[in-house]
Parts: structure tokens; C-alpha cells; sequence
């Protein structure tokens, strides 16, 4: 598709997985249209091409299918607004518990000996309301479907208690000697009422960790118009405005500091408890929490713009995506109400032709109908998907897709970038050998300079140097980088070289001392060469320090089976400093940018399900080819889009915590699974040989679908791996024991 754009509509009506297996099959049967419909958030997400479909005419396709729809509002309006349905549907319960009771008392009351019995004629008054007002939603439904050509759970739950109380009602019309059921019908109806209920609540915890990143940006900011303080709604404030943070406030919008002091707790966004120093010219993010200190900054990014939105964007996106694993469900559901109907049909008449009672046919024929739910197949995978991507942004780990989320959890290789994933990805200046002929303060001019056109972690530890050192800057001409390996110049009229030492000897033509560039690459050091005119004019070591967690995250990887490769495009020998001390036993040095995807595809073409994690531009082509890809937040925008997985906390312990929040959701969604199709299976054969009665059918029917969704929120009580200072001796005591 071409043009295309992106639509997410709430969709309002579905009430199981057909509902929204038959609403997606309607939308992606539109010209150019892919749609995922995701029963849990109830929402669809719809990539369309305007040219052939808007907006409204993807409304009209959901209307058409039975339920109705409107473009999804912010998250505030459209909690408002389930929360009046809630309360209107909890009014709706409580009246029909309020008709049911007189016919409860009844059925208790024979229990004990008492025999209480209503009029026949009082039952039908009690149980009409509830059939026909509390029920109104199931025969809406039922039609809704059934001009579709389709049938759901409210076409179940509209012929099992219809059956119930008509069969009642002519019973009583006729003076049959026969029981009733209209307690029956009335009860199955209020206990469904109340499972949707109790779904609706744990749906609405399953979306507390998104709810929660809602409410951490603070209503108010303390702006400077007109050289005067005054407060505004965050919601006025405009790039560009200076505005004022108090201690023990939270920061309005995303800024950078002009004036003050201060320490920031940023674990909303990057999972990391400890406060981070600011000073002049430091970034501050929208809802973090000024800790000290009277701060002056001006906005760089307001509203949807900000860093908060974008998290907040990542994890509505990753809800609303399909894992996989759904399809099953998704298949399972499609055929599912018509065996059920089918299955009823069968016990009827098999008991009314071998038992001969008419009443006892009906009644099992309707346990059959109310003891099967599709809705706990629907709910089993993207429940537990919105309660893990919610828990996982609240400790710093954005998941884009659902996909990515089911795949980690496959993973056997893990390819890791050397700067900035294993190091900090600063390297700091602290060796400059200048040659004989050239001095130290002329080496790092003409370095600096040439290093100023780049954005190369090494080129910006040059120029930081230099400016540390009050170094003057030279004008540069015909300047040429070439990716991977080293930049061209030319200062004064004068070519110059700066790169890798294989740049310069194969470009420059230049021996290099090979004693003195080993001696600095086997201290895990980058090392740079700079030349004119065939002469060397000095070498330049960088050192990048290994991330604290960087050794301990590996032997976590290696204990969870994952082969841990590092690419590096180092040396052999620098490579092999920092693999040995983060303890890699596979690296490969001296691998270009354009190169590194290509290994990624070597390892998937040995049947391996490879993930890759990287921080920059270069890194981009190989994330985008891993099967699972992490990125750094310290690292380009280019890398952060292209890869499935973003770790606010630059800590390679949070791919562990990715990859183990994977395991753990997608134990959870095969226990889900389990449980609604062995309800299914057990609960079905049961209702047909007459050992369930519609009341108790329906209530394990309501409850199939909470005890799914309460499952899934344990998701909520998952912990992340936590790097602890003392790992080394942790590990050493670990092993003795």
C-alpha cells in the first residue's frame, strides 16, 4: 500500500472473539485496508489509503457489521465514557438482582424444607423485565449477527434463556403440569450481567499501567509572559516558552535547563530509581519529578510531541497489535458458536427421542448453549499482551508490537553492538602520540577539525577534547566521510586523513608502528590514525568504559540458553579487550556498518531466531533484519525506529528483563488458552448428558472469562532483572553453593 494512513477507532458492541474475528474479516475485505481488532482494548487499529477510503467509510463498515463505532478520543474521554456505561450496566444489574431475589428466596427456601411458592403468574412478572429489559442486549446482538449472517455469544445466550422462558410461559398460558424456569432464565441472564461486569472492572486493571502514565504529567506550569510569573494549563504551553519548575514538582513538558541545579527522578520513563544530576543545558522530560533545587527551562516539546506521548503512543500500539499465537483463538472462535448450536440441537433431540421428556430435552439442549464461551478464547491472549506491555513501559522497556513480545521468548542468538550496548558509548580522549614529526597540540587540531563534520562517537570525543582544551578550529574543505572507516580534508590547501589505522595505511599508503598500536588496542582502546601527504602525524586512543551491567547481563543470557555474539567494528584486538571483559566468548571485529545485517541473515539461514541490540545509525540495517531487535534510548532516532523493543534504561540487563517478561507472558497466554478450551471441552460434554443445570452452566460461563482476565493480571506482579553492585560476588557464591 502507498499513502497510506493510520486510524484507531473505539468500537463499541463486541462482547467475544467472533465479535471481533467478524468486525476485522469486514474491515480488511475494504480495498487497501489492514485492520487488527483487539477485543481487550476494544479497539481497531486500521492502516487504509485515503485515495480509496476515509475515515467515515471505515465507520460505516463497522455498522454495517452490527456494532457501532467513532475515532478513538484521548484516553481521559474515553475512560469517561466506559465509566458511564459501567455504572449504567452495574444500574442494570443490581434491578434485575432486586426481581431475581423473590425467585431465589423460593429455590433456597425448598432446600430447607420450607416450601414457599409463588404464583406462576408472579414468577412471569418478575422474570419479564429481566428477559426482555436486562436482556435487551443479547437480542440485539443475536439480530445484529444473525442479519450478518453470523452468530456470537449473545445468540447462545438469547436462545438458551428464550428457550427457558417461553417453554415456562406457555406452560403457564396452558396449565401444564410440568415445572417452570423462569427462575432459570432470569438467573442465567443475571449472572451473564454480572461476568460482564466483573470483566469490565478487570479490563479497566489491566489498563491501570497506561491509565497511570496518563495521570503523572501535572496540570499546571509556572510560565514567564511579559517578565512575569503566572500558572497556566500545561496544555497552553508552546515551544519556545520559558517556564519555571519548583522543587518537588513534575515537569510540564519536555525542556532544557537554562538556569539552575537540580537532581530529576525519571523512573516513569526509564525504570531506573536513582535521581539524575541537571544542570544548565541537560534535557528535562514532561511528568519526571524535580527533586531540588528552582529550575528555569525552556520548552523544546509540548502536547503529543513530548517524550511521555511518545511512550504512552508505543504502548496503546503495542495493545492494540494481534500476537501470533491469537490466530489459533481467532480460528477456534469462527467455528465455535455454530458447533455449539449444532451440539444443542443434537442433545435435544437425543434426549427427547431416548428419554422422552420434552422439558428435560429443553432444559440440557440449554445448558449446552449457556455453558460455552468464546469470550474466554478472545480474551485469553490480548489480555495478558495489554497487562505485560503496561508493566514493562512502567519499568522502562517499550514494546512496539505484540509479535516482537511472542518472538523474544524463542530466542537463541543475541547480537550485540559494542558501543553504547556493552559500553557507555562516551569514549573520552587519553592518549595522543603524536610522530616526530608533528607535536601533540598541532595532532589534535588538525583532528578536531576534521572531526567537527561528524557525528561518529569518537569524532564528538575529539571536538569535546578540544574545546576542553581551548583549541582553535580549523576551516575545512572537500570534506568526505566515509562510513566505518575515517574522514578527508583539506585545512590550509593541505590533505589530511583521520580514520581507522587500515583506512590510513591502505588509503594513505602508510606503515604504521605496529607495536605502539597494539600496545594501545590490547588495553581495550580505539585507536586513530592521522596523515597527510603520506606521513603519519600521530595516533589517538579513546577508551570507552564497559557499562556496569554489561558482564553480569551476559552471563544472564548465557544461563537463559542465548548464545550472546558480539560485532564490533574495532580491531581484532581492542574487539577482544572488551569481549574478555564483559565475558563474550564469540565476537567479530572489524565488521563495517553495511556488514553487520549480513550476519545477522547468516545466523536465521542456520535456523537460528536471531535478536539484535544497537544504539546507532549504523546499527539500523541489522535491527531492522534481526527477528526481535532492541534498541538503546541513547542511541539515534533512526536506531530506535527501526527496532521492535526500546530500552529507556541504557542497561543491557533490561534486554534480559525483555526477554524473561516474554517467557512469563506467553506461559501466561498458553495457561489462558488451556483453561478456556479445557472449560470447553469438559464443561460442553457435561451440560449434554444432563450433570449441569442451565443456572449452574451459566454461571461457570460468566466466570470463565474473569478467571482468564485474573489470570493475566498477575502479569502485574512481574519483577525485572536488577543489576546489583556485588553481582561478582554474588555469582562466585552462587556457584560454590
Amino acid at each position: 500500500m502507498t499513502n497510506q494512513q493510520h486510524a484507531e477507532l473505539q468500537i463499541t458492541g463486541m462482547h467475544c472473539a467472533s465479535c471481533s474475528t467478524r468486525l476485522e474479516k469486514s474491515l480488511n475485505q475494504l480495498p487497501e485496508v489492514s485492520a487488527v481488532v483487539n477485543i481487550a482494548t476494544e479497539k481497531a487499529s486500521i492502516t487504509f489509503n485515503p485515495s480509496n477510503t476515509d475515515v467515515a467509510a471505515l465507520i460505516d463498515a463497522v455498522k454495517s457489521t452490527g456494532f457501532d463505532a467513532h475515532v478513538a478520543r484521548d484516553f481521559a474521554a474515553e475512560k469517561k465514557e466506559k465509566n458511564a456505561a459501567y455504572q449504567k450496566e452495574r444500574l442494570q444489574f443490581a434491578i434485575s438482582v432486586l426481581l431475581l431475589s423473590p425467585l431465589i428466596f423460593e429455590m433456597v427456601s425448598m432446600l430447607f424444607g420450607v416450601h414457599f411458592a409463588l404464583p406462576l403468574w408472579a414468577q412471569w412478572l418478575l422474570a419479564t423485565p429481566i428477559q426482555f429489559w436486562s436482556g435487551k442486549r443479547f437480542y440485539e446482538g443475536a439480530w445484529s449477527n444473525l442479519k450478518n449472517g453470523s452468530s456470537n455469544m449473545d445468540t447462545l445466550v438469547a436462545l438458551g434463556t428464550s428457550a427457558a422462558y417461553f417453554l415456562s410461559f406457555f406452560i403457564m398460558l396452558f396449565g401444564v403440569h410440568q415445572p417452570v424456569y423462569f427462575e432459570a432464565s432470569a438467573t442465567l441472564i443475571t449472572l451473564v450481567l454480572l461476568g460482564k461486569l466483573m470483566e469490565a472492572r478487570a479490563k479497566g486493571k489491566a489498563s491501570a499501567s497506561l491509565e497511570a502514565l496518563f495521570k503523572l504529567q501535572p496540570k499546571l506550569a509556572h510560565v514567564e509572559r511579559d517578565g512575569e510569573i503566572m500558572d497556566v494549563s500545561a496544555g497552553q504551553l508552546r515551544p519556545n516558552d520559558i517556564f519555571f519548575v519548583r522543587p518537588g514538582e513534575g515537569f510540564p513538558v519536555d525542556g532544557v535547563i537554562l538556569e539552575g541545579t537540580s537532581s530529576a527522578n525519571e523512573s516513569m520513563l526509564t525504570g531506573e530509581s536513582l535521581p539524575q544530576t541537571k544542570q544548565v543545558e541537560d534535557k528535562v522530560y514532561a511528568a519526571t519529578l524535580n527533586q531540588q533545587g528552582l529550575l528555569k527551562c525552556l520548552a523544546t516539546a509540548v502536547g503529543s510531541q513530548t517524550q511521555l506521548a511518545a511512550i504512552i503512543r508505543m504502548v496503546e500500539q503495542a495493545q492494540g497489535s494481534k500476537a501470533p499465537i491469537q490466530r489459533l483463538a481467532d480460528r477456534v472462535s469462527s467455528i465455535f458458536v455454530p458447533t455449539v448450536l449444532v451440539l444443542a440441537i443434537i442433545t435435544f433431540f437425543a434426549w427427547w427421542i431416548l428419554g422422552g421428556h420434552f422439558s428435560t430435552a429443553l432444559i440440557n439442549a440449554v445448558s449446552v448453549l449457556v455453558i460455552a464461551c468464546p469470550c474466554a478464547l478472545g480474551l485469553a491472549t490480548p489480555t495478558a499482551i495489554v497487562v505485560a506491555t503496561g508493566r514493562a513501559a512502567q519499568e522502562g522497556i517499550l514494546v512496539k508490537d505484540a509479535a516482537a513480545l511472542e518472538r523474544a521468548h524463542k530466542l537463541n542468538v543475541l547480537v550485540l553492538d559494542k558501543t553504547g550496548t556493552l559500553t557507555t558509548g562516551f569514549p573520552t580522549l587519553n592518549d595522543l602520540q603524536p610522530a616526530p614529526n608533528c607535536d601533540a597540540t598541532e595532532l589534535l587540531t588538525i583532528a578536531a577539525s576534521l572531526a567537527q563534520h561528524s557525528t561518529h562517537p569518537l569524532s564528538l570525543a575529539l571536538t569535546e577534547h578540544a574545546r576542553k582544551e581551548a583549541i582553535t578550529l580549523n576551516a575545512v574543505n572537500d570534506f568526505n566521510e566515509s562510513a566505518g572507516n575515517g574522514l578527508s580534508g583539506v585545512i590550509s590547501g593541505k590533505t589530511y586523513l583521520l580514520g581507522s589505522p587500515s583506512f590510513i595505511s591502505i588509503t594513505g599508503k602508510i606503515t604504521l608502528d605496529e607495536l605502539a598500536l597494539l600496545a594501545l588496542q590490547r588495553q581495550g582502546k580505539s585507536v586513530i590514525a592521522v596523515s597527510s601527504n603520506n606521513a603519519l602525524l600521530g595516533l589517538i586512543g579513546f577508551g570507552d568504559t564497559l557499562r556496569p551491567s554489561s558482564k553480569a547481563a551476559v552471563e544472564k543470557l548465557r544461563d537463559m540458553g542465548i548464545r550472546v555474539v558480539m560485532l564490533s567494528g574495532d580491531n581484532a584486538a581492542t574487539a577482544f579487550a572488551i569481549a574478555q571483559q564483559a565475558g563474550i566468548e564469540e565476537y567479530l571485529a572489524g565488521v563495517l556498518p553495511q556488514d553487520k545485517a549480513k550476519h545477522i541473515a547468516s545466523y536465521k539461514t542456520k535456523g537460528a531466531l536471531v535478536g539484535m541490540v544497537g544504539d546507532g545509525i549504523n546499527d539500523a540495517p541489522a535491527l531492522a533484519a534481526a527477528d526481535v531487535s532492541f534498541a538503546m534510548k541513547s542511541g539515534s532516532d533512526i536506531a530506535i525506529e527501526a527496532a521492535d523493543i526500546t530500552l529507556m534504561h541504557n542497561d543491557l540487563m533490561s534486554v534480559v528483563s525483555a526477554i524473561d517478561l516474554s517467557r512469563v507472558t506467553l506461559s501466561k497466554i498458553r495457561q489462558n488458552l488451556f483453561f478456556a478450551f479445557a472449560y470447553n471441552v469438559l464443561g460442553i460434554p457435561l451440560a449434554a448428558i444432563g450433570l449441569l443445570n442451565p443456572v449452574i452452566a451459566g454461571g461457570a460461563m460468566a466466570m470463565s472469562s474473569v478467571s482468564v482476565i485474573t489470570n493475566a493480571l498477575l502479569l502485574k506482579n512481574w519483577t525485572p532483572e536488577q543489576y546489583s553492585p556485588h553481582y561478582e560476588q554474588e555469582l562466585s557464591e552462587e556457584k560454590l553453593t
